[in-house]
């Protein structure tokens, strides 16, 4: 979400006349979109300005700007904190951006805008959007946040649930598609409860049409929470020959005494139902998940059914982090605080368990067919031109990452398969990837929604 964010700021000042600068050292304009889930991310942005802020001392003309998250939640403070930044805006303000500028520009004045609206800015649909990855692009459906998890900040910075309409959603895949763009990612805090204050088709019908948009070959979404998992949602996977078969179903925790005090409104045992639904319709489907680890009275056996939810889910790969305390998050008003050390200690327990687990599962991977979507180059390897054979990247559709080395053309270039569905036989496997060759006929059924067209 903070990157469609950044995407639309990057937008609207090209059309003010910006361009991007090569570096900190060469631009007029520095903005820093900002994130305050996690208390690290917080710290990390005002290191950053510490160092901005030694820079404008010798280039005083320099304009600094903060958004996002931590401009929501700081707003007039960060200013006072921080004497070099010019620009505070909020979470809403993104389609205001523009103006403050030139306001800045002309009066020299430090400005904050973090008010809030009821309506969402549609400064990212078509013809205004510029997607800067040629194959895959987030397109954001909905924003804020309805649920108020005890240790979420979320409700209070990006404000409560707000949709946009079916038809701004299209608009924008279309224009995507038409830009290049294969692949979209639809995000929202919880896509599972899309459109429901605004009476608008549910989110599993919005999939449906986004399904029908011609040129479009993938469809992923994040994030859904497990308490509005529908079973027309479920049903999606099996229907849709364009959506992927991988889904992002954050846990949080394994012990039900503390889902309730994060108040996630579901139990353990719904949550394994509704995993339970997602084999059932899709054998094969990836399951993603997030853990908190550390939560405020969590307890060693709290910690323990967490291990063994991720033993029984078996997920594909998860995120987890330690927890800390966020401003206005109720949590942060919890007793029963843990040790730093004790926490780190079952996060490195966790991560471990689960790294066992994403190799078992990428092994299981070898020498079957896989359809990927190819999205350029790898970090390794040379390029087209280059004597060092050159790696390319893609994605399956379980969101697994393949690395691979393309055909030669007839003039002895690599191909350029950007944007390209190919088949890769897998070959090896490692914790964080695998690496494939290319299926020689592309013809062998792979049971994967039809995606059996080699370069297609």
């Amino acid at each position: 979400m903070n990157v469609y964010d950044s995407e639309r700021i990057a937008s609207l000042m090209r059309s003010e006349g910006y361009e991007a600068a090569g570096g900190i050292e060469n631009a007029d304009l520095v903005v820093i979109n900002t994130c305050t889930i996690r208390a690290k991310a917080e710290q990390k942005v005002y290191s950053l300005l510490g160092r901005l802020s030694a820079i404008k001392r010798k280039r005083p003309g320099l304009i600094i700007a903060v958004g996002g998250c931590i401009a929501q939640q700081e707003g007039r403070a960060m200013i006072n904190r921080v004497p070099a930044v010019d620009i505070v805006f909020g979470t809403h303000a993104v389609g205001r951006f523009p103006r403050l500028m030139r306001q800045v520009e002309r009066t020299g004045r430090r400005l904050v805008d973090i008010d809030m609206q009821d309506v969402i800015d549609e400064i990212g649909c078509a013809g205004k959007f510029q997607a800067n990855r040629p194959v895959s692009a987030f397109v954001t459906i909905m924003q804020g946040c309805d649920n108020f998890c005890t240790y979420c900040v979320v409700p209070y910075v990006r404000g409560r649930e707000m949709s946009r309409t079916p038809e701004a959603v299209l608009d924008e895949v279309r224009f995507l598609v038409s830009e290049g763009v294969r692949e979209v990612t639809l995000l929202g805090q919880n896509v599972n409860s899309y459109g429901q204050k605004e009476n608008y088709p549910a989110f599993s019908e919005l999939l449906a049409r986004v399904n029908q948009v011609d040129g479009l070959k993938r469809i992923r979404f994040t994030t859904s929470h497990p308490k509005d998992l529908s079973d027309q949602l479920i049903d999606s996977f099996q229907k849709l020959d364009k959506l992927c078969s991988h889904i992002h179903l954050p846990v949080q925790s394994g012990s039900d005494r503390i889902l309730k005090r994060m108040n996630r409104r579901y139990t353990r045992d719904d949550y394994l139902r509704k995993v339970e639904k997602l084999r059932r319709a899709v054998p094969d489907i990836a399951i993603t998940s997030d853990f908190i680890v550390g939560f405020p009275g969590e307890t060693e056996d709290d910690f323990q059914q967490s291990l063994q939810l991720i033993r029984e889910v078996e997920y594909d790969s998860l995120f987890a982090f330690q927890y800390s305390d966020r401003p206005n998050a109720p949590a942060a008003k919890f007793s029963e605080k843990l040790d730093e050390s004790q926490i780190s200690d079952r996060l490195q327990d966790l991560l471990a368990l689960q790294e066992k687990n994403t190799y078992e599962k990428n092994k299981k991977l070898v020498g079957a067919v896989q359809p990927v979507l190819v999205e350029g180059y790898s970090k390794k390897g040379g390029d087209s031109d280059s004597e060092v054979p050159a790696q390319w990247t893609g994605r399956t559709s379980s969101h697994k990452i393949v690395n691979f080395t393309p055909n030669m053309d007839e003039n002895s270039r690599y191909e350029d398969l950007t944007g390209k569905m190919v088949n890769l036989i897998i070959e090896k496997a490692f914790s964080h990837s695998l690496i494939g060759r290319i299926e020689p006929s592309g013809t062998i059924p792979l049971g994967s929604k039809g995606e059996n067209n080699y370069a297609a």
